[in-house]
């Protein structure tokens, strides 16, 4: 029972994670990333590769590596989110710059539908479809744990590594570059009359969510100790996506909130249930409860449960000013402007 409770709790981290750094993409930026996944899994084999070593070594002799080393924690996972981030860093030019959102959405989940395939069935790459086993757990030797006292070191690792996380996506969403993605989102036309260069502002973004999504899946493959194609299948973004608008598009408390319910009550608990029916009915089911959920939240509740708080509060000096500036741009100087003017608006 311990380890059943020590293991959701690391699959809720992880889903928060993956919701966070997918918030920031499309909840902040509205950048639709469709292969959020490729990313998280480009994380998981490079901090499986730096960490299995050699595979000629022990256990892992029969598989076949396209690289591997051996480094102490936590180079392995620092690894993960820099090829993350290098790796958005190469995606975003050929799927962000010259097409519409919704092109971009479908060039994404092409990324993700061939990295999948191209993986899965090149056998002297990454191990092909049988992955890469016997990842070693990163703290069990640091600290001479037990079996069952380790999972719970690891949750405590694992949840400060969120919180960190975190507060680091509350700083970005409200920081003066969160209000310049925001207002890209909400009005790219506008923003881009301001001289904001939307591509150079959306690519910073990408980058970031994609060191998150890197940085996920390092942690997840040093807790479970291996990684396939099979667990990176591009239904796991899905997954996330209906996380972050279950919980509120934009909202960092709505993304771990929404990776509580979708990632771990309707996605993971029911793995753990005795097995009903014809092998593969949890499953199912499983897809169509996500999915029904994700229709009642577009009917009943299209902003999520946590809605997106305002970055701005104008008191009566920034309003005045405001004023001042649009009467400017609209030809009328401050000479010009009928007197009192702001002071009737405020007054109204």
């Amino acid at each position: 029972m311990s380890f059943y409770i020590a293991t959701v709790a690391v699959y809720f981290v992880v889903y928060a994670l993956g919701a966070l750094g997918l918030n920031l993409q499309f909840g902040l930026g509205g950048i639709v990333n469709f292969g959020f996944i490729v990313f998280e899994a480009a994380g998981a084999y490079t901090a499986a590769l730096t960490s299995v070593g050699s595979s000629s070594v022990g256990a892992a002799q029969s598989e076949t590596y396209f690289w591997g080393t051996s480094l102490p924690f936590p180079i392995p996972l620092i690894l993960s989110a820099v090829v993350g981030g290098l790796l958005a860093l190469v995606i975003g030019p050929a799927t962000m710059r010259k097409m519409r959102r919704d092109y971009q959405a479908a060039a994404m989940l092409s990324f993700a539908l061939i990295a999948n395939q191209v993986v899965g069935n090149t056998a002297g790459f990454l191990n092909g479809g049988n992955g890469i086993a016997n990842v070693p757990a990163p703290l069990r030797s640091l600290g001479g744990f037990s079996l069952s006292s380790y999972h719970w070191v690891y949750v405590g690792w694992a949840f400060l590594l969120g919180i960190v996380v975190f507060v680091i996506c509350r700083w970005i969403s409200y920081s003066p570059f969160g209000r310049t993605i925001r207002m890209l989102r909400d009005d790219e036309e506008a923003a881009s009359s301001l001289g904001v260069n939307a591509w150079t502002v959306r690519m910073r973004l990408f980058v970031v969510g994609g060191v998150i999504a890197g940085l996920t899946g390092g942690l997840l493959v040093e807790f479970i100790g291996a990684w396939s194609p099979g667990a990176w299948s591009y239904q796991e973004t899905f997954v996330l996506l209906q996380a972050v608008i279950l919980g509120g598009v934009g909202s960092e408390f709505g993304a771990v909130f929404g990776a509580l319910v979708v990632g771990v009550i309707l996605f993971q608990l029911p793995s753990f249930l005795p097995a009903i029916g014809y092998p593969g009915l949890i499953d199912s089911l499983q897809w169509i409860v996500i999915g029904f959920v994700y229709l009642l939240v577009l009917w009943f509740a299209p902003q999520g449960t946590f809605r997106e708080r305002a970055t701005l509060k104008l008191g009566s000096r920034s309003r005045r000013l405001g004023l001042n500036t649009a009467a400017r741009v609209s030809g009328v100087g401050p000479s010009t402007a009928p007197v009192g003017a702001s002071d009737t608006h405020e007054e109204a």
